[in-house]
This record gives C-alpha cells, sequence and structure tokens, in this order.
C-alpha cells in the first residue's frame, strides 16, 4: 500500500531527540498530528484549547505553560508512534472537519470547510487533477493545441494541468528561466510577504522551506523544480516574447506572434490560450525631470544589475512600498549614506518570524509527523480566509478626524498598529510622523516586519525622507524645498503597471476588436478569467483577482486554471471549437464587481496614491471576495454563461503548437 505523502517519513529518532524537536514546534499543529498517530479525539476536546484566528502567530495565543504541558504529553505518544511504524490512523471527514474548528474556536463549514478539504487533501492526491482526458479522442486532442504566455505560479500550474489533459501545449516566457516575477525580482532582501507553507502548490507542498517568509532564491528554485518534476521543460520557449493575438474567425484559432532571442519573429496557432503574464511584471519608472542625467547606475528594483556593487556608495532608494520595504534593511549596512524618498507612509503589520529561519525542530515535525505540515498551512491561511470581507467594508456612519479606520474594527487595529510603531521609533516624534500613514489602516498594500525596519530608519547613515523629490542631477536628488541629496546608485523601486493586464502584447478578438480598446483603464472580465468577443481565451491573475487580504495567490492561481480548464473541457465535450463568455453574464458579474469593491477600504477617497487605482480612482484590480465564495463560482462552468460554436476538424486541424 503506497503510503500518504503527508503522513510524514517514517523515523527512529531518540526520545531525547524528539523531546529537543518539540522545543521548537508549533504546538496547535502538533495537537492535530497527535490525534492522527494515536486516533484520540481528546487531544482536541480537553482543557487546551489553541486560537489560531489570531493573526501570524504559530503558537495559536497558548501560553508558555500550556505548550509545556502538551509537550510533556506527546512525547510518550510519538515515542509509541516510532515504535509501532509509524503509521498513522485514518481520520474521519467528521473528525477532521472539528479539527478544523478546533484550531479556529469556531464551526469551519460549509463552504469554508469545502475550500479547506480541497486546499488540505488529507487522502493524499491532488484533487486537482485532470481526470477527463480519456473522454476526449486523441484525433480532438491533436487539433486543440494550446498556448500559455508565462512561466510562473500561474503558467507552471497550467502547464501542469494540460499534461494531466493530454493536450498539447506550449509555454512561452520572456525570462531564461522559471518563476515570473521571482526570476525578474532579484534585489537584495527580496522575500514573499505571505508565510511560505502557504505559498506553493497545495498539491506540492515545500514544507522544508529554511524560513518562515523565504527569499527569492529558494522561490526560484522552487518553481524550477516543480517544472523539472512535471517535466514541463521540453514544453517550455524561454526567452521568448508574444507580441500580439489574434484571433482568425476561419479556423477559429489563435495565431500568437513571437519574438525570440534573436529578435527573429515566428508564430504559433493556439485552439486556447491561457495568459498568465500576471500583472507585476512591467516596471513602472517615475516621471521625474533629469532621470536620464543620472551619472551613476540606475534602474528600477525588478531590474537591479547583477553585477552591481554599493559597497560604499551613496545609495538613493526611491519608493518605499512594497519593494523598497525589503530592499532598505538589505543594503543600509553595506552602504556609506542610505537615503529612502517615500510619497507616502505605509501600515505595517508586526510580524515576529518574517525574517526568522524555520528551527531545526520544527523542520523535524514538517518532516516526519503526520499531516503536521497540512495542519501547519491551516494555522498559516485560517484567519486571513476565516475573517471575510466585513473588517474591510467602509460604514457611511464611522466618523475618524484621522481618516485612519473606515469602521469600528479598522479602528482599533489602526489603534494597535501605530501603538507598536511607536514601540519600536520610541521618542522620535519627527520620525514618528513620517512613518505613521494618514489613510486607512490596510486600504493599501500592507507590509509585515518584526520592527527591521523601523529599526533601520533609526540607523545614523539612514534618513527617510518625504519631502517631493523636484528632479534628478547627475550626482543625486533635489527635492522640492531645493535640497541636495548626493547620490551614487540610484534604485527606482517605484511599483508595477498594475492596471495595465496584457499590455505587453497586442490583442485582437472577433470582428477585430482590440482588447485594450475594450478595456480602456477599466479591465474587467467574468470572475477575472475571461471575456466577450475573446473567444478561447482566459486569463491566470486578471482584472478583479489580485488578493490584498486572506491567503497567496497560489489559492486564486489554483481556483483560476481549474475554471480555464473546466472551460476547455466542456468546448471539446460539446464538439464544439470554441466557447466565449457571454455579454450578458460579463456585464452581470461587472456590475457586483463594481458594486462590491467601491464599499471596500481600497476604494476609499482618502487614498489618493495607489496602484490598486487607475487614473480615475476606481479600482479593477482587487478581488472583494471572500475566498471560499470565489473557490465556489470557480468549481464549475455554468453552460448558460457561455456560447459555443464552430465545426470541429475532420483531420485533425492543421493548428500545432
Amino acid at each position: 500500500m503506497t503510503r500518504n505523502r503527508f503522513a510524514g517519513e517514517p523515523f527512529d529518532d531518540c526520545d531525547e531527540a524528539i523531546a529537543a524537536a518539540l522545543e521548537e514546534v508549533s504546538v496547535p499543529a502538533l495537537l492535530c498530528s497527535l490525534v492522527h498517530m494515536s486516533g484520540d479525539p481528546s487531544w482536541i476536546r480537553g482543557d487546551i484549547q489553541p486560537n489560531v484566528g489570531i493573526s501570524l502567530d504559530i503558537q495559536g495565543a497558548m501560553s508558555d505553560e500550556d505548550m509545556a504541558e502538551v509537550r510533556r504529553r506527546a512525547l510518550p505518544v510519538i515515542a509509541a508512534y516510532r515504535d509501532n511504524g509509524c503509521v498513522p490512523v485514518e481520520l474521519s471527514t467528521d473528525l477532521l472537519q472539528e479539527m478544523m474548528g478546533f484550531l479556529g474556536r469556531r464551526p469551519v463549514e460549509g463552504r469554508l470547510a469545502g475550500l479547506f478539504f480541497d486546499d488540505l487533501q488529507f487522502e493524499g492526491g491532488d484533487r486537482g487533477e485532470i481526470r477527463w482526458g480519456d473522454e476526449i479522442s486523441e484525433q480532438q486532442k491533436a487539433a486543440t493545441p494550446v498556448v500559455v504566455i508565462g512561466c510562473g505560479m500561474g503558467g507552471i500550474l497550467a502547464g501542469i494541468r494540460l499534461a494531466q489533459a493530454g493536450l498539447p501545449f506550449t509555454i512561452v516566457d520572456q525570462n531564461a528561466g522559471p518563476g515570473g516575477t521571482w526570476w525578474e525580482n532579484r534585489y537584495p532582501g527580496a522575500r514573499v510577504d505571505v508565510g511560505s507553507h502557504q505559498y506553493c502548490f497545495s498539491f506540492e507542498p515545500a514544507e522544508l522551506w529554511s524560513e518562515y517568509y523565504c527569499r527569492q532564491p529558494e522561490l526560484c528554485a522552487y518553481f524550477a523544480t516543480i517544472v523539472d518534476t512535471f517535466g514541463l521543460r521540453p514544453h517550455c520557449r524561454f526567452e521568448t516574447s508574444v507580441t500580439e493575438l489574434v484571433w482568425q474567425e476561419d479556423d477559429a484559432t489563435w495565431h500568437v506572434g513571437l519574438r525570440g532571442p534573436d529578435g527573429a519573429e515566428s508564430t504559433l496557432e493556439a485552439r486556447f490560450v491561457v495568459s498568465a503574464v500576471g500583472s507585476l511584471n512591467l516596471p513602472r519608472l517615475p516621471e521625474i525631470p533629469g532621470m536620464e542625467s543620472f551619472a551613476g547606475p540606475s534602474f528600477h528594483s525588478a531590474r537591479w544589475p547583477e553585477d552591481l556593487d554599493i559597497e560604499g556608495t551613496k545609495f538613493a532608494l526611491v519608493g518605499a512600498g512594497a519593494s523598497g520595504f525589503q530592499i532598505g534593511p538589505a543594503v543600509a549596512g553595506d552602504v556609506e549614506r542610505l537615503t529612502i524618498f517615500q510619497r507616502t507612509a505605509q501600515w505595517i503589520l508586526p510580524n515576529r518570524i518574517y525574517h526568522t529561519a524555520v528551527p531545526p525542530g520544527d523542520a523535524w515535525a514538517l518532516r516526519h509527523l503526520p499531516f503536521y505540515g497540512r495542519w501547519y498551512r491551516f494555522i498559516m491561511t485560517y484567519a486571513g480566509i476565516a475573517a471575510g470581507m466585513e473588517m474591510y467594508r467602509i460604514d457611511p456612519a464611522h466618523d475618524d478626524p484621522t481618516q485612519q479606520s473606515i469602521n469600528a474594527l479598522n479602528a482599533k487595529r489602526a489603534s494597535a498598529l501605530v501603538a507598536w510603531m511607536r514601540s519600536i521609533v520610541g521618542e522620535d516624534p519627527e520620525l514618528l510622523d513620517k512613518v505613521v500613514p494618514d489613510y486607512p489602516a490596510t486600504g493599501k498594500r500592507i507590509l509585515q516586519d518584526d520592527g527591521t525596519w523601523l529599526r533601520t530608519l533609526q540607523r545614523p547613515n539612514v534618513e527617510l525622507v518625504r519631502t517631493g523629490i523636484e528632479r534628478v542631477v547627475p550626482d543625486g536628488v533635489v527635492t522640492t524645498d531645493g535640497r541636495h541629496y548626493p547620490a551614487d546608485v540610484i534604485c527606482y523601486a517605484t511599483g508595477f503597471r498594475h492596471n495595465d493586464f496584457l499590455a505587453s502584447m497586442k490583442v485582437i478578438g472577433r470582428n477585430g476588436v482590440s482588447l485594450h480598446e475594450q478595456w480602456g483603464d477599466e479591465p474587467t472580465a467574468y470572475l477575472g478569467i475571461t471575456m466577450p468577443n475573446f473567444p478561447n481565451l482566459f486569463c491566470v491573475y486578471g482584472p478583479g483577482t489580485n488578493l490584498a487580504f486572506g491567503a497567496s495567490l497560489f489559492y486564486h492561481a489554483e481556483f483560476q486554471v481549474h475554471y480555464a480548464l473546466e472551460a476547455i473541457h466542456e468546448t471539446l465535450a460539446s464538439g464544439a471549437l470554441w466557447s466565449e463568455v457571454r455579454v450578458e453574464a460579463h456585464d452581470d458579474y461587472a456590475d457586483r464587481y463594481r458594486g462590491e469593491i467601491d464599499q471596500l477600504v481600497w476604494s476609499h477617497p482618502s487614498i489618493t496614491h495607489s496602484h490598486y487605482k487607475n487614473r480615475d480612482g476606481k479600482v479593477f484590480t482587487l478581488s472583494p471576495w471572500p475566498l471560499d465564495l470565489y473557490w465556489d463560482w470557480t468549481r464549475r462552468v455554468e453552460r448558460a454563461d457561455y456560447e459555443f460554436g464552430g465545426v470541429p476538424a475532420q483531420e485533425g486541424g492543421r493548428a500545432r503548437a
């Protein structure tokens, strides 16, 4: 019998080694693992009760005394499990669901339970695996080539699923290897800002991350490993850009224009296209007079020069959002002078493990204790997913003269965050005034930190400048108050063209309709995935699907790729050559999206500078939906929402990817 891959590897460690490891584990995850080891539900029905609804606390707000008691009781059970061959007890669905409620301190039911069972996959398989391939004839498959644009998170997943379906496919990526944004963003300090143990595919968890919030090289290596594990590399065309997508009505195919590494242009023909280009891959450089006159190295953070030596330099960092927030502390110890130019202060969420390595004991538990890694993932995600959207909803009756909150709960959060910042900054009113935001808490991308950022700002060689920049000169930066800041290097950590979806290519659909003209500055897509006039085209990380709350984008990627493959299945199974979302379905969804997102904090009028917003101050980038609701919507394709058409090719078709 094949061992469940989430059951952990058998071990023969001595009692002393196990006891030492237990000092470093997540005790709430340990409690659930003990049920798997013993079959005894009293571990979750006793007097010790964690609460993982406390965000970012892997110990579930447990007291030191309770954690010590659990470790004491656990040792003989783990030893017995070892001595009996490391065979876990099979648990019922009802008990597993009870264990979820035990950790979260409230029942986990309905859609929410469905989402977590789908994600945690206690049975050890891959619930998203495509199993309908045998329903489609080999002739029909051969006539259904697919082009996937992008070999990052979404593109890799699309390749895995297409391979399982038995469809021919090609993954095209402009970079020299897989990883998407994690291939491109190689600046010092680059790391993920959601927990590593949820920043991976549900069916291929990297449970042995070296850090709780791991850094870019490890993330890039993870994607490369997945590509090789699933045999995708022969399907990949790296260092190749997609220049255009043009729908051909006569044979119902997409002509995909390519530009190779040598500049040569070519064309692929595809029945379906999955765009997984993301929206954080087009750097946004500021429009500051004199930028071209700077004498030293200057670059966007996503284009950090590989051979750059910053030792002893005067370093100007323009922008202190998500990227600048990581770069500043990483370079402060190497440069002579670090000047940080920040337009808007950022809200910071305290996270004591943000820069922490996973200790050996926790790594041992992740490797050996049955389903410990599954429960660890649950703990890392539950608080954000279960919270829903009400904490982000604008209360019209809420009055806050500081404009730091949009409802009573948000006000409490803002107060707590300011208190934490004050505890780090101490008696420095000038710095505190610079770092405390003047807009509602969570209204922009909230940053996480253990205090490193605020302590960096207090270094003698670091200065935070909140005055606007007037111009760049050959030897530095001049602000609007006339002050000159000398610089040898300038890094523009100024974000991305977040609202410009698929902007790197021309997209022409049915009847010559341009996607970018159809969108203008207000991009919309049904479920964020597909658009009228563009049959057989599906987006991963499309309009209105970025997550500013709750969980990592791996969740949305899995939902959206699943939905795209379901749509492809429906098209092929019906004998059609194309499917296209109906205008009515799209417009109804777009109206519901607009009505919901406009009520949430990210749309608040006090937030004037936000990459989430377009020029008119409207948000078309973020998802307003609870994660379990969006999961439910993307489980299946409603045929009534689509038109199907075309006559299948009789000889296998001429399109090939």
